[in-house]
């Protein structure tokens, strides 16, 4: 048997050695690394000549099921919006090579106006690429058409968060100044940081014109009959102002009144209004 001193010895012994255990592994224990988001380099990317996604519309009735689907109600959308949208012919409806969204006077489900919004969610889903559609617009005061975009995800959180790209915007009252926007958690309206440009195009109600969105890793850049008009890039400073790396689906609809769109009142006088459609087509971003 060992004795009282000599196990306090061997105790004091084990002590140390666990002592010097946990130290060791304290000093050699990895250090995480935090990397700071740096901006990109432009690759000049290009895209396939070739669309990946497209509706051309020629064909007759309902919006294509395969490739459009609907966003339904009139809960305000965010904007105190007066329509309420449902999937009827008579709010959007394809003939003669033209696909028609029209906003109506007609009370439906509480509100005053009726109109439609189409969606590719779950049917058409992007990370990057080259976005074109051949529209006319529709005119009179609290019109409100949109050709847009939204993250099919929402991976960064609500809106802003997760992002919204504006292909093109018209307000009525403000006939014919076309504008293309992005929103950011950092940069939006409702910090009055919003990021975008407008052009005055003279025959926007009256003729197609072609508007187009290049997103690419670095920039989202936008067109207007392949001029351009705005390039927003990417800052390298994380998602608050670039969450345009996630997936994103197409959004077609004409609004009436609200926030921005009813500024300045609906003039009722002037409904049914519709936007033309000419085709939708998307284009693959090329590898650099």
């Amino acid at each position: 048997m060992l004795s009282l001193y000599n196990k306090s010895l061997l105790l004091l012994s084990a002590f140390c050695a666990v002592l010097s255990c946990c130290s060791c592994s304290k000093s050699e224990s990895p250090k995480p690394v935090i990397t700071t988001p740096t901006a990109p380099t432009d690759k000049n990317w290009t895209f396939e000549t070739t669309p990946a996604w497209a509706d051309e519309f020629d064909y007759n009735g309902l919006p294509d099921k395969s490739k459009w689907s609907y966003d339904i109600g009139g809960t305000g959308w965010g904007n105190n919006e007066l329509q309420y949208y449902s999937d009827r012919a008579s709010n959007a409806s394809v003939a003669n090579g033209i696909l028609s969204i029209t906003a109506r006077k007609e009370n439906m489900e509480g509100k005053g106006y009726t109109s439609a919004r189409l969606i590719t969610k779950g049917q058409g889903d992007f990370l990057y690429g080259r976005f074109e559609i051949r529209a006319k617009l529709p005119t009179g005061r609290g019109t409100w058409p949109a050709i847009w975009m939204l993250p099919t995800d929402w991976a960064y959180g609500s809106w802003p968060k997760s992002g919204e790209i504006d292909i093109m915007e018209h307000v009525g009252y403000d006939q014919n100044k076309v504008h293309i926007t992005v929103h950011t958690d950092a940069y939006n309206h409702s910090k009055g940081t919003q990021k975008g440009n407008s052009k005055v195009i003279p025959t926007a109600s009256t003729e197609f014109h072609v508007y187009r969105v290049d997103w690419t890793p670095y920039a989202v850049r936008g067109y207007i009959d392949n001029q351009p008009v705005f390039e927003y890039t990417n800052e390298g400073k994380g998602f608050t102002s670039w969450p345009f790396d996630k997936r994103f689906h197409l959004l077609l609809n004409v609004a009436v009144g609200g926030d921005w769109g009813g500024a300045e009142g609906v003039d009722a006088s002037v409904f049914p209004q519709t936007m033309e459609v000419d085709y939708v087509r998307v284009y693959k971003m090329k590898s650099a």
